[in-house]
């Protein structure tokens, strides 16, 4: 499969790029609103062909897909401007800037007869996999998962703290807290949450959340740009634990662990250095080849944003908020 991708933002460079050269694919393409800089990057990583804008990009009929790794307040436009040129799309999480929104994009994908996939590389990692199999195979009665992801955000200019662009802690990392949380405890009906800006930029730039889930069983999420990094989740049963730290951004050139203990058996499982996002890259490039939907598909970003969208409302009204 050859790629082309929509920017040069900084996941794109450090992070996606090295994992489809890792791959059996390739990056055919590369797109900046500013011409140089998009010329720069290509050279640096021998993409052949550069544009000066996204439309040119997608008009080169050399690359079968696109990954968008845009600001999150674009997802949503050009995944369908992606769909509407025939292209197969990997978006970044989150796929829309609310769930309205990403319901309208994944059926304009599916109208067009494109594979769509929303970038959480993390569900792609060996570690997380066996977390689930551990989970669902010997906890029994899971009724409890907290989740927290934060780190420091410094830069006052990031789009990140743009409200125009759907920014905040939550859009940024608390949905990976939200992703797990669902993951293994299915979708909330209840949500709570409070946050706070301390940049007065108009965004959450800390939030703490609880999800109450069908059965008593409920999540608390934490995000936040104030705090030094911090990204672990927790999973409880009747029975025991799984506790994983280094959760969502696993670190490509180390090993990784995950601890459990489960009716007083306590646990250490090792994993390889493994690059998720080249996971991630061929796990998408499978599900195109084969038609069948990808594991973190349209439906499961919707359902995300769903619960995104209502710790956000939560939030803003100051009470909690039930989910349709």
């Amino acid at each position: 499969m050859e790629f082309g991708v929509l920017s040069t933002a900084g996941i794109a460079r450090k992070a996606f790029l090295p994992a489809v050269e890792a791959s059996e694919h390739t990056v055919g393409a590369i797109a900046s609103r500013d011409g140089e800089r998009a010329r720069n990057v290509a050279e640096e990583y021998a993409i052949p062909r550069h544009y000066g804008s996204y439309e040119a990009l997608l008009g080169d009929e050399g690359i079968d897909a696109v990954y968008v790794p845009l600001p999150n307040g674009l997802h949503g436009e050009w995944t369908r401007k992606a769909a509407d040129a025939d292209l197969d799309v990997l978006c970044e999480k989150p796929l829309a800037a609310d769930a309205e929104a990403a319901r309208g994009v994944v059926e304009h994908c599916r109208e067009r007869g494109v594979t769509l996939m929303e970038g959480f590389m993390y569900r792609y990692h060996p570690r997380t996999e066996r977390a689930v199999e551990l989970a669902r195979g010997e906890l029994k009665g899971v009724h409890s998962v907290s989740a927290t992801f934060k780190f420091p955000l410094s830069d006052p200019e990031d789009v990140r703290l743009s409200p125009e662009l759907a920014g905040g802690s939550l859009m940024d990392v608390g949905c990976y807290a939200v992703s797990v949380a669902r993951l293994f405890l299915g979708d909330p009906e209840r949500a709570f949450a409070s946050v706070h800006d301390s940049r007065g930029a108009g965004v959450d730039t800390d939030l703490a959340g609880v999800l109450e889930f069908e059965g008593g069983a409920s999540a608390r999420i934490a995000s936040g740009f104030d705090s030094q990094l911090v990204q672990r989740y927790r999973v409880e049963g009747e029975n025991g634990w799984i506790e994983v730290e280094d959760a969502f951004d696993a670190p490509t050139d180390e090993l990784t662990e995950l601890t459990y203990r489960v009716d007083g058996r306590e646990g250490i499982e090792t994993f390889d250095p493994v690059d998720q996002f080249r996971l991630e890259v061929e796990s998408f490039a499978s599900a195109v080849e084969s038609g069948e939907s990808p594991q973190t598909d349209g439906a499961e970003a919707v359902a995300n944003m769903e619960a995104i969208d209502a710790l956000a409302e939560s939030a803003e009204r100051g009470e909690v908020v039930t989910l349709d």
